[in-house]
């Protein structure tokens, strides 16, 4: 009988969250090695799907470092990386990294219609114009990787009003008739200001910014993230992500959630809890 309470008591603590975020915009994030791992996969195309039958309207985008490199390793191509770290994308490069994209939106659309009427559509960045870019300005020459400079959000609007999941690949159309690879973390940023998302979810290989004792802050705002940075707490890669939450926080949208995507149900965990699992980022 015990089981059976808790299991009720988490229903009723989500049910508080499934009133709130009732037609609610989530634009999630999706990559590291929760990409990788099958089950993994599995169970993020299943809380996805939940997030859209209880009435919330997820925007999935992606992008596929880790299967990009698997590739060009099968072709005999060796990755190549600037000091800064950024993916050095020449044309073969380009497009490889533009088929395997494609190819990873058809599988989490696949996912996802496992589930019922989870209708999905896979979309490249190109597709009716919705990522735009330019070549990215860097002190090296990083070859087809660009900014996105502009977010046509018609046809996901669209989707979305269809009762459809966008599953959207981090490729782009530049003015010069280029395809450039962007950085899935801008471009969802991106998006989801252009949709004033209600949420942003940056699913990552970690569970979210840690204070000086190693320790998980569920929840940050904008000063307190500041100061985390000037103090080299928030440091490496953790940075561009706050950097861009912060950004996408100035201009309406609510909050931005860092979780750790190879924890099972992370997602629903975060919304549907009143503890959460990530951090949590707010203006104020």
């Amino acid at each position: 009988m015990k089981v059976f309470q808790n299991k009720v008591e988490v229903i009723l603590d989500a049910l508080p969250y499934i009133r709130k975020f009732q037609g609610a915009v989530a634009v999630v994030k999706y990559g590291g090695s929760a990409m990788i791992d099958p089950e993994l996969k599995r169970e993020v195309a299943r809380d996805v799907a939940l997030l859209h039958y209880i009435g919330m309207k997820p925007v999935v985008v992606h992008g596929g470092g880790k299967e990009i490199n698997n590739w060009l390793a099968r072709l005999g191509k060796k990755a190549e990386f600037a000091p800064n770290g950024l993916r050095v994308t020449d044309k073969d490069t380009m497009e490889i990294a533009e088929m395997v994209l494609g190819r990873i939106g058809k599988e989490i659309v696949e996912l996802l219609q496992h589930h019922g009427e989870a209708k999905s559509v896979s979309l490249s960045g190109k597709d009716a114009g919705l990522l735009q870019a330019e070549k990215m300005r860097s002190e090296y020459d990083l070859g087809y990787v660009g900014e996105v400079t502009a977010v046509n959000t018609d046809i996901i609007s669209n989707l979305l009003e269809d009762g459809y999941i966008p599953v959207i690949s981090s490729v782009a159309l530049g003015a010069d008739g280029q395809t450039y690879n962007v950085n899935a973390d801008t471009a969802a940023c991106k998006i989801a200001k252009e949709l004033e998302a209600a949420k942003l979810y940056l699913m990552t290989d970690v569970d979210g910014i840690l204070d000086k004792n190693k320790k998980l802050i569920h929840r940050i705002n904008r000063k307190e993230a500041e100061v985390l940075i000037e103090q080299g707490i928030i440091s490496g890669g953790m940075i561009p992500k706050i950097k861009s939450a912060l950004e996408v926080l100035s201009i309406g949208v609510q909050s931005v959630h860092i979780i750790n995507g190879t924890l099972e149900h992370s997602l629903l965990l975060e919304t549907l809890t009143s503890a959460g699992v990530g951090t949590m980022a707010t203006w104020d």
